[in-house]
């Protein structure tokens, strides 16, 4: 099975089970030492709601391969409409999420993340890179949480597992339509002949994050890249978290446009496919004292067996020089699991 593999690129680098639990954020009424940043709003911080030129992308539209490739290129983040994705799956989603999230520690705990797993519940798999820890509970799937809401909803556990299971079947339908967008800008006379080289995963992340006494000093997810080819992010409530670092404007927050608007960010193998034309998009979320925050992201690229070479176009010059050397996927995951952004160095050429 597809998933599988992926999981078995996560078995060979395990994480000790305190880098793994996230606290009981029920129980405190303040921000822990072991969770308390200093200075997060004292780096130049752009709050800016209109999201000046971040690309909106209607999918329908006839020059859609030319405006998606722009936007990889100058942005490595834009958001897309006319999708395809109803509202009301939406809706769906996030109210099993937050069944999920508003459960007791005691319960959420029977659904942990294995030391060597990948699905359940759990941190952030960046946490052993950082000294302090982040204000965010996860829980990852991958395909069916069957076992996983067995435990949790012994006789009800059947509406949660056929809405994560209808959503990932959509993600994955758009996140393939995406990337043959994005691959036909690359290299427009074989774009069905590249995608069709790759078997391809996915894993959705349904992500908390509880109300902070001190937003200020505390971090949703610490700055990060994402691993794989694409990023499918939907910010519930239309509410905004996510910030991504953009050269000469600093930290900038992404919000939504419309309550049905995705975000899609560009990953690191996106990043060597494209030879290093496409920027993946260095991020973070901040918390809020009083909204409750819920988002879903779906990871998407190759199978962990795949080669991932950069690609040359024949839009390029005879003279273009390839940046990064072949990397297949589980390499690639092992050394970000042991070096993270360090990654990068270590396959260029």
């Amino acid at each position: 099975m597809a998933t599988s593999t992926l999981e078995e690129a996560y078995k060979e680098n395990p994480l000790s089970l305190q880098h793994i639990l996230p606290i009981d954020f029920q129980s405190i009424q303040e921000v822990p030492n072991s969770h308390l940043w200093p200075k997060i709003n004292n780096v130049l911080t752009s709050h800016n709601d209109k999201n000046p030129n971040v690309p909106i992308i209607d999918l329908l539209a006839p020059n859609v391969v030319e405006l998606m490739g722009h936007a990889c290129k100058t942005w490595g983040i834009f958001q897309v409409v006319n999708h395809g994705v109803s509202l009301e799956l939406f809706d769906e989603v996030e109210y099993q999420a937050r069944r999920f999230f508003a459960l007791p520690a005691e319960q959420k705990v029977k659904v942990v993340r294995s030391t060597s797993g990948a699905t359940g519940y759990g941190t952030a798999r960046i946490t052993p890179f950082f000294s302090k820890f982040m204000w965010h509970e996860g829980f990852t799937i991958m395909d069916s949480p069957l076992d996983h809401a067995k435990k949790l909803w012994p006789h009800d556990y059947h509406k949660f597992c056929d809405v994560m299971e209808n959503y990932q079947k959509k993600m994955k339908v758009l996140s393939f339509q995406l990337c043959l967008f994005i691959l036909n800008y690359l290299q427009p006379s074989q774009d069905q002949h590249s995608i069709n080289s790759f078997e391809f995963a996915g894993a959705l992340q349904l992500n908390s994050y509880p109300c902070c006494p001190s937003p200020n000093h505390a971090l949703g997810l610490a700055p990060h890249t994402d691993s794989l080819f694409l990023t499918i992010l939907h910010q519930t409530n239309n509410t905004k978290g996510l910030q991504i670092l953009k050269k000469d404007q600093g930290w900038t927050s992404i919000a939504p446009v419309s309550n049905d608007a995705l975000i899609v960010n560009v990953g690191d193998l996106l990043h060597i496919l494209s030879n290093g034309k496409f920027p993946s998009v260095y991020h973070r979320v901040l918390v809020d004292q009083t909204k409750h925050r819920v988002s879903l992201a779906y990871f998407f690229g190759p199978q962990v067996d795949s080669m991932i070479s950069p690609l040359v176009s024949s839009k390029d010059n005879d003279g273009v020089v390839l940046k990064y050397r072949n990397v297949k996927v589980k390499e690639y995951l092992g050394l970000k699991a042991k070096h993270l952004e360090k990654v990068f160095s270590m396959i260029r050429f």
